[in-house]
């Protein structure tokens, strides 16, 4: 989804092949086939045969996939959050147990 929300907002404006191929970082194959797979969903449409621009169903597409990405690294970043909580709390349970043993002996 990443490389086609690049393709996407590449060509917000009106882009031809190489632009797209250059600036979204691939080979031309892989750009043939991720413009036939936007242009088959309706995400962008070919104008003059050259130049691809946004459809309205691609802006759409572009703005839920941007909420869509927020969402991730937000909850990516809690989740980090949690497991460094976590570790604390395992760190504080081992460390306390060995602390008791060398005491006892």
């Amino acid at each position: 989804m990443q490389i086609i929300a690049d393709i996407l907002s590449i060509a917000g404006g009106g882009a031809k092949k190489t632009r797209i191929m250059y600036q979204a970082n691939l080979s031309y194959r892989l750009l043939c086939r991720y413009l036939d797979e936007v242009l088959d969903a309706g995400l962008v449409k070919s104008e003059n045969g050259e130049s691809y621009v946004l459809t309205a169903k691609g802006k759409e597409f572009l703005g839920r996939y941007r909420d869509y990405s927020r969402r991730c690294r937000s909850l990516e970043e809690h989740l980090n959050h949690v497991n460094n909580d976590k570790a604390t709390l395992e760190n504080m349970c081992f460390n306390s147990g060995r602390t008791r043993k060398a005491v006892g002996k």
